[in-house]
């Protein structure tokens, strides 16, 4: 998914390029992580990845390239692991449960902060809204498949939209996790608990439509 600079390397070696480019992909994400996006400059990338000043933009032509870049390959790490995740032979229940572990742990890890930092950067930036919108259009596609199936087992497709769902939990995500960010957290676990305690009542009419089968 990621684009990766494809120019020869002053070294003349296209390992030293690989080798320096991610070097400078790590350290920007703890960069944007520690001290966002606003607080990054050229020296201070380069000095963090160990190279040569004038790499960063010999390899990647902007910061903002160096930016969307890391967005890119974190969020191609969390999808293969989100596709991992729903594809599991495990009640859609689980799925969600996990999915919500995940999401504090990319919280953690400062996955969120990432998005939220660059969602925000590409508001003046037409091109790179474009990279960010493809972003958001693979975590879609993962929710997509994966809600089109549970909507479908729990006997409730004609009634929930698959695409509506997925917008509705894409927003709620992105609020829970932009509140999150602000150390807001008010009505949060409450607002779990109650999808929760829905999911568990969609089981249970799964569970009897099963055993009245089993019994017919």
């Amino acid at each position: 998914m990621a684009r990766r600079a494809r120019r020869s390397s002053p070294t003349g070696t296209t390992e030293a390029r690989e080798k320096a480019t991610e070097a400078l992909l790590d350290a920007a994400e703890r960069l944007l992580i520690e001290v966002g996006y606003a607080g990054i400059t050229t020296r201070a990338l380069a000095e963090k990845a160990g190279v040569n000043n004038g790499l960063v933009h010999y390899y990647f032509g902007s910061m903002e390239e160096v930016f969307i870049q890391v967005l890119e390959r974190f969020t191609e790490r969390l999808i293969e692991r989100q596709r991992e995740m729903y594809a599991a032979d495990v009640p859609f229940i689980e799925k969600w449960r996990t999915a919500w572990e995940f999401q504090e742990t990319d919280l953690d890890d400062g996955y969120n902060k990432i998005w939220h930092e660059l969602q925000a950067m590409s508001w003046n930036d037409p091109e790179m809204r474009g990279r960010i919108a493809r972003v958001d259009h693979e975590w879609r596609a993962v929710l997509m498949e994966a809600f089109t199936a549970a909507l479908e087992d729990y006997g409730v497709a004609d009634r929930f939209p698959p695409a509506a769902l997925v917008a509705l939990v894409m927003t709620f995500a992105q609020g829970f996790t932009l509140e999150r960010l602000s150390d807001i957290r008010e009505g949060h676990r409450e607002l779990l608990d109650w999808i929760d305690a829905w999911l568990v009542t969609l089981e249970d009419a799964k569970a009897n439509r099963a055993r009245e089968h089993d019994e017919s």
